[in-house]
């Protein structure tokens, strides 16, 4: 009927999942209202444009959260996720991100980030059968075979997999940086930085790996010093 206002259809729930998903729905609506209650704008704000300096490519692990991890709001951190934060030029969609982010939102900072603990990381390295993923995890297992001797001295499987993780961050940030994308952008000259994090669970804190390219000839020299850094046991 023309005029007619529309009325959001009511739902009951009819299982213990629903009633789950329903109190995702009540606990948005509570965030919501805290941040209007802080800013009664910032929604219409962030509804007309975003306008991030920083793009972080992360794992999918729900226990790292981007944009909290730092104490950014929406709208100020551009993120892409995949399990163990990996970057290779076949995927198009992880290209296409990057792209968006340097081309058209023009960020200033590309940060690959992984996180001790990765599950992706130690099945790369254990090798057991786990079906289509397997495929995808190659790309780690590669960066464990070029590193292979300096992963077989560690002490113990704990610190590999830790080792594991920072060297598999660095040799994607390389990708990053062979990109196409970043390529071009610095053959234009834009001011964009391809960093490498790692993000400890255990205690909640980021740490720099010592990779931070911003031009195609300072790509080995920084590949060169993250990797001799070595491992140094740590928290998370």
């Amino acid at each position: 009927m023309a005029g007619a206002r529309y009325t959001p259809p009511m739902t009951v729930p009819s299982s213990a999942s629903d009633r789950d998903l329903g109190d995702l729905f009540a606990r948005n609506r509570a965030w919501a209202a805290a941040v209007q209650q802080r800013e009664s704008d910032f929604f219409q704000r962030l509804a007309k444009q975003q306008n991030p300096r920083y793009f972080w490519i992360g794992c999918s692990d729900s226990r790292v959260p981007a944009n909290e991890i730092v104490g950014l709001l929406p709208g100020e951190m551009f993120v892409h996720r995949n399990v163990a934060n990996i970057v290779v030029h076949t995927d198009l969609n992880c290209l296409s991100v990057l792209q968006y982010a340097v081309d058209v939102l023009e960020v200033d900072h590309v940060m690959v980030v992984g996180h001790y603990g990765c599950g992706g990381v130690r099945a790369a390295w254990d090798g057991r059968p786990l079906g289509l993923i397997d495929n995808w995890l190659r790309h780690v297992q590669d960066v464990a075979a070029t590193h292979a001797d300096e992963l077989r001295g560690l002490a113990d499987t704990s610190a590999l997999y830790d080792r594991l993780c920072e060297l598999n961050v660095v040799e994607q940030a390389v990708h990053v940086c062979r990109t196409t994308i970043v390529q071009d952008a610095w053959r234009r000259g834009r001011d964009v930085t391809v960093h490498t994090w790692v993000y400890g669970l255990r205690d909640g804190l980021l740490r720099d790996l010592g990779f931070a390219a911003a031009a195609p000839g300072q790509v080995a020299e920084h590949y060169a010093r993250a990797v001799a850094r070595g491992f140094t046991p740590r928290p998370g």
